[in-house]
C-alpha cells in the first residue's frame, strides 16, 4: 500500500485524481495515460508491476488489476503481480531486480492501493514518477515505476493495518476493473499509433 499524497514538484504532467463514479472516467484515465506514454520511445519494453497481497481486502487492488490485465492478453506489455503470483513486501526487491536484469531500460507502470482523506476514498490517481509502496504502513520498500496508478481504497491516518483489513471488497474490485480496462485500452491505443510510426522511420 502506497502513500496517498503524490509530490508534484518538477513534474511535467500534473497528476490526475478522479472519483471512480465520475462520468467519463475511462476516457479521462486513458487520455492522461497516453500523455505519459508519449515519453515511451519505440522499442522500449513496457512493464506493469501490480503491488499488493490477496491476504488483505484493502491491499488486494494491485493483484486484482494484474489478474484482470492478464485476461486481456499480454501482447503489448509484461506483467508482474496477480492474485496467483502477487508482488508484495517480501518479494518486491527480487521482482525489481529480475525486471532490471531482463529488460533494458523498461518503461514501468506501478499499480498499488493507498489510503487517503475521507473525501478522496474511491478516487483513482495517475501520477508521474515512482510510487512508494509500503509508505502508508511505514515500510521501507524500493520505489516503483516511471509513472504510477493508485486507487484510494479507505481512510488513512490511524490503524492502517486494521483499516486495510476492513475495506469494502466491492469498492476495491470496482477500482481494479476501471484501472485495468483503462490501462489496457491506453496501451492498445498507444501501440496502434506508435508501431506504424516506428515502421515508417525504419
Amino acid at each position: 500500500m502506497s502513500q496517498m499524497q503524490p509530490s508534484t514538484s518538477g513534474q511535467e504532467i500534473p497528476y490526475l485524481k478522479i472519483p471512480h463514479t465520475e462520468p467519463g472516467i475511462h476516457s479521462a484515465l486513458i487520455h492522461r495515460l497516453l500523455l505519459h506514454f508519449a515519453q515511451v520511445v519505440p522499442g522500449q519494453e513496457m512493464v506493469i508491476v501490480c503491488i499488493g497481497t490477496d491476504r488483505s481486502t484493502g491491499d488486494c487492488l494491485g493483484p486484482l488489476v494484474g489478474t484482470a490485465l492478464s485476461k486481456f492478453g499480454l501482447e503489448h506489455f509484461h506483467l508482474f503481480g496477480t492474485l496467483e503470483e502477487p508482488v508484495h513486501a517480501m518479494n518486491l526487491k527480487d521482482t525489481l531486480l529480475h525486471i532490471n536484469q531482463t529488460f533494458q531500460n523498461p518503461y514501468v507502470i506501478g499499480i498499488d492501493a493507498c489510503l487517503g482523506q475521507t473525501s478522496s476514498v474511491g478516487s483513482i490517481q495517475v501520477v508521474q514518477g515512482p510510487l512508494r509502496p509500503g509508505a502508508g504502513v511505514n515500510k521501507e520498500l524500493p520505489p516503483v515505476g516511471d509513472i504510477h496508478v493508485t486507487g484510494i481504497v479507505n481512510v488513512g491516518g490511524f490503524m492502517e493495518y486494521f483499516v486495510l483489513q476492513n475495506t469494502r471488497l466491492s469498492l476495491v474490485v470496482r477500482l481494479s476493473e476501471i484501472i485495468a480496462s483503462s490501462i489496457y485500452s491506453a496501451i492498445k491505443e498507444w501501440n496502434r499509433n506508435i508501431i506504424p510510426l516506428a515502421r515508417r522511420d525504419q
